[in-house]
């Protein structure tokens, strides 16, 4: 079954869960949350133990079988948590999927979820999790509906805000939830418990230069290698972490891999929904200078600095950020800065 993302909530707030879920989009942040859902309602309902299998390159697909069959050491319901950032499961891994989907283990959640999605993903493998359990698809949100999303989550966080000071929440973080979120979230430690105006919105969020992942990868799609490496060393000296970053980084490579990929990028933006409109001029200068090869290099080199973050590869992971930035930027040097 498809579903939308408020049906999904409602759905898995009651009753037993299905045995299978897929959730895809390239709205990082909501596909996060939505699978964080999921696997707190799982935990209430005794899905205790937890299976993580991350699909890189070279993935060995009879893991999946494997974990589907493996016994539980406490007696307990297991979630398979299969992390598919591409959406492309490739054949092996469709044909995994599909043969799970067949015959579900009992006390066995698997929970599939993809950064990446459009018509173009779909295939025998989200058939058969449609046909087993619920996908779930997260569009991005549309211009028009960021207000009533950050009203709601402010009442989350306990705040309340007039129209005004919404709008113009909005207006600053131009339609990334990630940047509205964490906004939000500093707001609330702050202001909790009170309404905020215009006026005090305008104090609580103005710019005062501080740097940021949203500024920085612009400064890398746009083409400056000198601002973009002078933002990430002004974040290490923050003491910001790397891996929550590589978040929206690695949304918006993906876009450009896309993007670089299509027959008529001005038709493919149009698709994408790039907002505000003014950043459009980045992305085509970039296109320009980039081929898809250069953005499937700078994916593999996040992909690099994202394990050496998590301690499971060897060097400096702000080292190879640096790299990857200067590389967005520099497109005709890509392939030296981010070649070992």
């Amino acid at each position: 079954m498809a579903t939308t993302l408020p049906n999904f909530r409602k759905q898995i707030a009651t009753g037993d869960l299905k045995p299978v879920y897929l959730i895809a989009g390239a709205e990082h942040l909501l596909v996060i949350e939505a699978a964080d859902l999921l696997r707190a309602r799982a935990k209430v309902l005794g899905f205790i133990e937890r299976d993580i299998l991350d699909v890189e390159a070279h993935f060995d697909w009879s893991r999946l079988g494997d974990a589907g069959r493996s016994m539980s050491l406490f007696a307990s319901r297991k979630v398979i948590d299969l992390r598919l950032p591409t959406g492309r499961p490739g054949k092996d891994g469709s044909a995994a999927i599909v043969e799970f989907c067949k015959s579900p283990p009992p006390d066995t959640l698997l929970l599939v979820t993809a950064n990446d999605w459009s018509k173009k993903h779909e295939g025998a493998w989200s058939t058969a999790i449609e046909r087993a359990g619920t996908a779930v698809t997260v569009w991005p949100l549309k211009r028009e509906e960021m207000p009533d999303w950050i009203g709601a989550r402010m009442a989350m966080r306990g705040l309340k805000a007039t129209p005004d000071a919404i709008a113009l929440l909005a207006e600053r973080v131009e339609g990334n939830l990630l940047a509205a979120a964490q906004e939000i979230e500093k707001l609330s430690l702050v202001h909790a418990g009170k309404t905020l105006d215009l006026e005090t919105l305008e104090a609580s969020v103005a710019d005062d230069a501080r740097y940021d992942v949203f500024r920085l990868t612009d400064a890398a799609i746009g083409g400056d290698a000198g601002r973009a490496v002078h933002i990430v060393q002004g974040l290490r000296e923050e003491g910001e972490e790397i891996i929550p970053m590589l978040g929206w980084m690695l949304t918006q490579l993906r876009l450009l891999l896309r993007l670089a990929s299509a027959s008529n990028v001005d038709s493919a933006m149009r698709t994408e929904r790039i907002w505000p409109s003014s950043r459009e001029g980045l992305f085509k200068r970039a296109l320009k200078n980039g081929d898809r090869l250069h953005w499937e290099r700078c994916l593999n080199q996040a992909g690099r600095i994202d394990r050496i973050a998590k301690g499971r590869g060897d060097g400096d992971a702000w080292r190879e950020l640096e790299r990857l930035v200067a590389a967005m930027a520099s497109p005709r040097r890509g392939a030296v800065l981010i070649t070992s």
